[in-house]
């Protein structure tokens, strides 16, 4: 970890201890594979012939596939199934991308440090199948106490929904939860879940 990393961690982890329970997004988060992830996006858009501009990855960062291929189909008004699309995405990101996955070292960090004093929570728009993976792939799998992805709730971010949920089964009230985020939706649902936040690429 470089020196601008490491004050980055010193920052999280200090902001860490004032709360029970701390609730990580992973893409863009813990796994540095946001570009991975638009690329394999940009590939399955191209297969049903949408040249796809990568900002909309960054607008809706956090959002499960399936909305993401609804907002796609609106905004080029193309028909898409959403749940074919979003399966065929995942499969690309899987067989092309994930094994590059690296982890955000800094925040990597606070995760594996305060395990044990913290009860931790993984809360992402992201299918339980790569989220698995990508979990591996970063060594953070069975660091955590919950895992709460997409489909586990009626809606996804910038729904509350998600982050409630982690809170419930961690046993842990919103009050007491610090969520790691860097993306809009992922932040307001941390605060629509009454909750405190941190943007990890604003600090």
């Amino acid at each position: 970890m470089n020196e601008i990393a490491y004050q980055k961690y010193l920052s999280l982890s200090s902001l860490a201890d004032s709360y029970k329970a701390l609730l990580f997004d992973v893409d863009g988060t813990l796994a540095d594979n946001i570009d991975a992830h638009k690329a394999a996006y940009v590939a399955t858009a191209l297969e049903y012939g949408i040249n796809l501009n990568p900002d909309l990855i960054d607008e809706t960062a956090g959002w499960p596939t399936i909305a993401v291929a609804d907002e796609i189909s609106k905004r080029y008004q193309v028909e898409l199934d959403f749940e074919v699309f979003a399966k065929r995405k995942s499969a690309i990101f899987i067989e092309r991308f994930i094994q590059a996955t690296k982890p955000v070292d800094y925040v990597r960090q606070v995760l594996l440090d305060k395990k044990g004093s913290h009860k931790i929570g993984i809360v992402s728009g992201g299918s339980r199948s790569t989220l698995t993976i990508t979990l591996d792939v970063i060594e953070v799998a069975g660091k955590f106490e919950t895992l709460v992805c997409a489909g586990d709730t009626p809606k996804g971010k910038p729904s509350p929904q998600p982050f409630l949920l982690a809170a419930e089964q961690l046993n842990v009230d919103p009050a007491d939860c610090l969520v790691f985020e860097d993306g809009d939706p992922g932040v307001q649902g941390a605060i629509a879940a009454g909750m405190a936040w941190v943007r990890i690429d604003q600090i």
